[in-house]
C-alpha cells in the first residue's frame, strides 16, 4: 500500500447565491474575523473567508463559479453541507445564534453530547456540539 499524502488542513467552500449575509452569521454573532474579501464587478462580495481559533470557513457565490467553470452548473444544484463544530459552552453559542432558523432544537444524543442545529443565511445547516464531561 502506498504512503497516503500528509494532509494539513480541511476547509469547506460553500457555494451560495450571496456571500455577505452568510459571512456575518459567523462575524457578527461567533466572533469570526474576516481574513478575505473579493469584490466582484457589481461590488458585492464574490468570495470572503473567515477564521476564528484555527477554523476557518469560506463563501463563493453560485454565479462566479459558473461563470469560472459554465460547466458546474448542473453539478452544484442541491449542494448542501452539514458544518459539526465541538465547542466548549453551548449555552454561549445559543445565545449567539439566537435567531438563526433552528433545523433541529437542543437535544442530547447517544454520543454523549448535548447539540442544536441552526440553519445560515446560504442555507447550510451548522450544529454546535458540547461534548459531555
Amino acid at each position: 500500500m502506498p504512503e497516503s499524502p500528509k494532509l494539513l488542513r480541511l476547509t469547506p467552500v460553500m457555494v451560495v447565491d450571496a456571500v455577505e449575509p452568510c459571512l456575518r452569521f459567523w462575524t457578527d454573532r461567533l466572533g469570526f474575523n474576516v481574513e478575505n474579501e473579493v469584490p466582484g464587478h457589481d461590488g458585492k462580495l464574490v468570495f470572503a473567508s473567515a477564521q476564528k481559533d484555527g477554523m476557518e470557513v469560506m463563501y463563493q457565490t453560485r454565479a462566479s463559479v459558473v461563470a469560472e467553470t459554465p460547466g458546474a452548473a448542473a453539478e452544484l444544484a442541491g449542494h448542501s453541507i452539514v458544518l459539526f463544530i465541538t465547542v466548549a459552552d453551548l449555552d454561549a453559542v445559543e445565545k449567539a445564534v439566537a435567531g438563526a432558523p433552528v433545523v433541529k432544537a437542543r437535544h442530547q444524543t447517544f454520543y454523549g453530547s448535548t447539540e442544536i442545529y441552526v440553519r445560515e443565511p446560504g442555507g447550510n445547516t451548522v450544529g454546535f456540539a458540547q461534548m459531555s464531561r
